[in-house]
């Protein structure tokens, strides 16, 4: 269980860049004309252009918060960090899930409006897949260290009282 921990997480290494530049969302002004594909990636972009602060809290959620929660994971599973920062990986998944949360205000508000058309790609199944699938490894791996630092069940009792009881002198 531990070793699919490692790998799943280790995947995510792989599939968050995808995420970033896989289509997001597909969206145009007419529907007779096609449609714009919209990657986290260039959304970014576009934002820079606009509004740098907007742009500095989208990188830090969209990029920066699911990646480093996955490396520190890995160095969590790997032995190269100390459980106690799991806490502080919780915070960093629950700041990419805000990220998801935007994406889909975005597409509710589009489609409220009603001037254009806007759809869902599969590059945002992607990236929500990841971001879930963070946060359930980091669950598990958590509820995994709070199992190991308890101790075992009648461990007092299987352990003799002194040398004297296992007759070596």
């Amino acid at each position: 269980m531990f070793t699919a921990l490692k790998f799943a997480n280790l995947a995510l290494l792989i599939l968050f860049p995808i995420a970033w530049f896989a289509p997001l969302l597909r969206a145009g002004l007419l529907p007779l004309f096609g449609l714009s594909e919209i990657s986290v990636i260039s959304g970014l972009q576009s934002l820079w252009g606009t509004d740098v602060f907007l742009a500095l809290l989208v990188t830090g959620f969209a990029l920066f918060a699911p990646y480093l929660k996955t490396i520190g994971l890995a160095l969590i599973h790997f032995g190269m960090m100390r459980r106690k920062v799991l806490p502080v990986m919780h915070i960093l998944g629950k700041l990419a899930m805000a990220d998801i949360f935007l994406i889909a205000l975005y597409v509710v508000v589009a489609k409220g409006i009603g001037v254009g058309r806007v759809e869902a790609a599969w590059g945002l199944y992607l990236f929500s897949a990841c971001i879930i699938a963070s946060i359930g490894i980091s669950f598990l791996t958590e509820r995994r260290a709070k199992a190991a630092a308890l101790p075992a069940p009648n461990a007092e009792a299987a352990k003799p009282a002194n040398l004297a009881q296992t007759g070596a002198h």
